[in-house]
């Protein structure tokens, strides 16, 4: 076996280990008489998005927006309610090859989750069954940051307490992986399991008999400028 070039892998959630059909917010729209797209555009906008990531508002109070915005926009506060309350239901689903990857990857190195998430993550990780598949857990809602802020993936690094130069970071999204690789990260723009298995290199093989890496876990880590975890 050959040395690993990386004693921690920080890895991405949605779009990497976790997929959303297009259903999901498809379905809830054509059933409650919305345009296609009102969810996506009410949802995701900026000034409405980025309160949820950073903490500055919990995930009810942002779905709670979303109704407000669509039903501004598109009348009818009831159908606006069914609509995200149909989109709200379902946690997306975990892709298998790319967890049995991380899984073989534990039993070399500690496997550290990084998301600009809300504050219903954690909650979907157990519904999914990933938590008890993690080391450590970076849930931008919790630290009052988001990707491709460097401070997240110092923060990150910080958790398990190894040097930025030997973490690998895993993403779909080329800006992030750009981001840390501008801190001296190795990093992944996922496009796919066979990428993420070329990447992991010998760690894509589940060690024959091991047990998953013990990380150094900080009991707490402040990031600069953020809201204390």
């Amino acid at each position: 076996m050959h040395q690993l070039t990386f004693d921690a892998l920080l890895c991405d959630l949605d779009g990497v280990l976790r997929i959303w059909d297009a259903e999901a917010m498809a379905d809830p729209e054509a059933a409650n008489g919305l345009p296609a797209g009102a969810l996506a555009a009410a949802a995701f906008a900026p000034d409405r998005l980025l309160p949820a990531i950073t903490g500055l508002v919990s995930d009810e109070q942002w779905r709670a927006g979303v109704v407000d915005d669509l039903a501004e926009r598109h009348g009818g506060r009831a159908r606006a309610q069914a609509a995200v309350d149909g989109w709200s239901a379902p946690v997306g689903r975990v892709d298998p090859g790319v967890l049995d990857l991380l899984v073989a990857a534990r039993t070399h190195v500690p496997v550290v989750l990084v998301s600009n998430a809300t504050t219903r993550l954690e909650r979907d990780l157990a519904s999914l069954g990933l938590t008890s598949h993690l080391d450590a857990v970076v849930n931008t809602s919790r630290i009052g940051v988001v990707k491709p802020d460097p401070r997240v993936f110092r923060y990150a690094a910080a958790v398990v307490g190894v040097d930025l130069s030997r973490c690998l970071f895993v993403d779909d999204q080329p800006g992030n992986v750009e981001a840390a690789q501008a801190l001296g990260m190795q990093g992944l723009t996922y496009t796919g399991p066979d990428s993420l298995r070329a990447a992991l290199g010998d760690a894509a093989q589940a060690r024959k008999g091991g047990q998953p890496g013990e990380a150094k876990v900080a009991a707490q880590v402040q990031v600069p400028g953020s809201t204390s975890v």
